[in-house]
């Protein structure tokens, strides 16, 4: 025990949404805050990026759903403009959707509204087989039940199956052999879904403003007593707070990139042991023209789309000629071992299967969530076995020390709107009350830490 003051009322591992979140709902509060950042930017997996010349977001991209998603709220509050795009939750209909068959020929309208018929089907009937399916029990399994009681057989079994498959895939970045059957409860959205301009970086250049975040300070362990928490660097560096809130990725967790001592709570952990941490990954291409029609997005069926299956005109949103193919799980974490070159051929390949001659692309970007150390895949997923209730459990104090992020969220889990929350649920546990999101759009006006100004980089100490 020692007779010093803490360094700050609060430590918050990572400047990502739900750790900035955190640390401006508490700055707002009156208390004293530092931010560790790891990496030298902030943002974690909202990450804006200009080197197509426009702005991209390589990490997330929509809000999933504006009713009554704070988010919404917030963005007229923090000037952040909108467009709208829904087809992020990997929908079959109401927007315009492309199909193509396997050889790469579109479907024809008749063959696209049966194929449709055959999801809406299908998705009507899950719900009930999911309810009663045993435990441990994946989607996959659910899906062939339905396929049987219905009996959708042939190459219409096929195609459902295929759909299925990339539907967990683009949403909890993991195949659906492995997804559980309960895993994609939570993902039915309300309302219209949106994309920005100028990026989902906005939203925490406008969260860390006034804050004391200090980029480029990786945590490696957290020592935690009855009267405080010591967080050590990997430089060897100490800092002593009352109380400490990590952010870091689920995938970093696991992979034991923090250490805690003691142990975090055992319920703590054993959700954290069940839980997958999805791959999701995106191939930009900037093009010299806009070849590929009014279509908002462009579906390859069979073989030839197993990975290159889903296409989004991001000229909607950049108004400039870009493409954006969304991969994820075994295929996302197959390409990324890939160069950029070879990466760029199968996705060009892949569009020449349905347009023909394709012109090279000017300008490429790629990302490669689950090699980066710093987040070890995309975000969360109800792994076979797993429960919706170990996302909260997850979150659960562990005397000074707690865990948040989009992981530890169980309503809506893998979702930027559920980080931030989780972010200020830890921050009302701290504080006695809840934080209203709107909140957060206040000036900061005294800072965390004595003579802190803003973001600062590890040189910056």
């Amino acid at each position: 025990m020692t007779d010093t003051a803490p360094d700050t009322d609060v430590v918050v591992v990572g400047a990502g949404v739900s750790g900035l979140a955190t640390a401006r709902a508490l700055a707002l509060a009156g208390r004293s805050v530092v931010v560790l950042e790891a990496r030298d930017r902030i943002g974690g997996r909202t990450w804006t990026d200009d080197a197509l010349g426009v702005p991209v977001d390589l990490g997330a991209s929509w809000i999933h759903g504006v009713d009554g998603n704070p988010l919404w709220a917030l963005a007229p509050a923090l000037g952040i403009d909108t467009v709208e795009f829904t087809v992020g939750s990997f929908q079959y209909a109401g927007r315009p959707i492309a199909w193509h068959a396997p050889d790469g020929r579109r479907l024809t309208p008749t063959e696209a509204a049966s194929f449709v018929a055959d999801l809406h089907a299908v998705d009507e009937a899950l719900p009930a087989v999911v309810e009663h399916a045993p435990p441990p029990s994946t989607y996959a399994a659910a899906v062939d039940t339905v396929l049987r009681a219905l009996r959708i057989e042939g190459d219409r079994a096929v195609r459902v199956r295929e759909f299925m498959a990339h539907r967990s895939e683009d949403l909890c970045g993991a195949p659906v052999t492995v997804l559980d059957a309960h895993g994609l409860d939570e993902e039915h959205v309300a309302g219209d879904e949106v994309v920005f301009p100028g990026g989902y970086g906005q939203y925490a250049a406008a969260f860390a403003r006034g804050l004391d975040v200090r980029t480029g300070h990786e945590v490696r362990s957290l020592h935690a007593t009855d009267q405080d928490v010591t967080v050590v660097l990997a430089d060897g560096t100490r800092l002593r707070a009352a109380h400490a809130v990590v952010t870091v990725p689920l995938g970093v967790l696991q992979a034991g990139g923090v250490v805690f001592d003691p142990p975090l709570d055992p319920r703590v952990r054993g959700a954290m042991d069940r839980l997958g941490m999805g791959t999701y990954d995106k191939v930009f291409l900037r093009f010299p023209s806009r070849f590929w029609g009014d279509d908002w997005v462009l579906r390859q069926q069979g073989p030839a789309g197993v990975d290159f299956h889903s296409w989004y005109d991001m000229s909607r949103v950049t108004g400039e000629p870009v493409l954006a193919a969304l991969l994820g799980g075994t295929g996302a974490r197959r390409v990324e071992e890939l160069p950029d070159v070879m990466i760029v051929d199968e996705a060009v390949t892949a569009l020449r299967r349905m347009f023909g001659d394709v012109p090279a692309p000017e300008s490429w970007r790629i990302t490669r969530w689950a090699t980066d150390p710093h987040a070890r895949g995309s975000y969360s997923y109800l792994h076979v076995g797993a429960s919706p209730d170990d996302h909260d459990l997850l979150g659960t104090p562990s005397g000074r020390v707690q865990l948040a992020g989009e992981a530890t969220w169980g309503e809506d889990p893998a979702t930027v709107h559920g980080a931030l929350l989780s972010g200020l649920r830890a921050a009302g546990r701290l504080l006695g009350h809840d934080v209203d999101p709107l909140t957060l759009a206040e000036p900061v006006s005294v800072v965390g830490a004595p003579g802190a100004v803003g973001v600062r980089d590890a040189g910056g100490d």
